[in-house]
């Protein structure tokens, strides 16, 4: 029987998660269905796990629902542990396994397919929900000079500052309006403002000159990409993110790692 994948979310129909994989499938012969599962708001943990008793084989979880999948496997992998999120699960037999690529995603994209160099550099991480609780310790492995997780609720951003503190590591965290006066390389934006087209309250003199700003959604100019782009800095959204995060998951899930070049170049022709 053709094994069954889907991404989980809410909302989950804009999601290009089902063309990344059947490019993938295509690309190394595998076969599997993947599509769509729209969660209610309230009831993530009974339709995930009614997927996968109806046979489901492995999830991508999105928005809003990282945190809960971590609460939901039972069993944590790698970096899923410490980000207390989720975004790939895999079944093992009657087990769940919860998985989180989205930091091996984003720094593929930006070191692989955008010649950024983190190492040395002052980075500003925006938001402190699950996607950026998945990033942290790559970004920290990859030695900034200063990695600043900046959200509207600062207490937020200090609990997962504190997560991954340890010697060495020049890592803080604050409000926005505490970013006054402070300039960076590279900012990342891993909030889900965009999605309403919104904008944190981000102070002017933010990017360096050569700096890039890095929007984790993709597919539309959002009021962040925009604010970049009016003060010089390069832009890059998180469609390569996408596509290397599925990279990683499609690999735990099959056994084999597909070519993420073709598939990006696919999609931004389409968009």
């Amino acid at each position: 029987m053709t094994d069954r994948y889907a991404v989980i979310g809410n909302p989950v129909g804009h999601s290009q998660s089902p063309q990344i994989h059947e490019a993938f499938a295509r690309q190394t012969g595998q076969d599997l269905f993947y599509g769509r599962l729209l969660a209610p708001l309230d009831d993530f943990s009974d339709t995930a796990l009614r997927f996968f008793a109806e046979g489901g084989a492995g999830l991508n979880v999105t928005v809003p629902f990282k945190h809960e999948a971590w609460r939901l496997v039972d069993a944590r992998v790698g970096g899923a542990e410490s980000a207390e999120a989720v975004n790939t699960i895999r079944r093992e037999g009657t087990r769940l396994i919860g998985h989180n690529t989205d930091g091996t995603g984003l720094v593929a994209d930006l070191e692989r397919n955008l010649g950024i160099v983190i190492a040395g550099r002052r980075v500003l991480l925006m938001g402190a929900g699950g996607a950026s609780h998945g990033v942290v310790q790559p970004l920290l492995e990859r030695k900034p000079a200063a990695l600043v997780i900046a959200n509207r609720t600062p207490d937020k951003a200090e609990q997962l500052a504190l997560r991954f503190a340890g010697p060495g590591r020049n890592l803080r965290a604050c409000g926005y309006t505490a970013l006054a006066g402070e300039s960076f390389d590279l900012v990342v934006n891993a909030t889900s403002a965009g999605l309403s087209g919104e904008l944190p309250p981000l102070p002017d003199g933010l990017f360096t000159p050569g700096a890039l700003a890095y929007d984790m959604m993709y597919g539309r100019l959002t009021a962040f990409l925009a604010f970049a782009r009016a003060r010089g800095a390069a832009t890059a959204d998180g469609l390569g993110m996408l596509v290397e995060q599925a990279a990683e998951a499609f690999l735990i899930w099959r056994g084999v790692r597909p070519q993420t070049a073709p598939v990006i170049a696919q999609l931004r022709a389409a968009v």
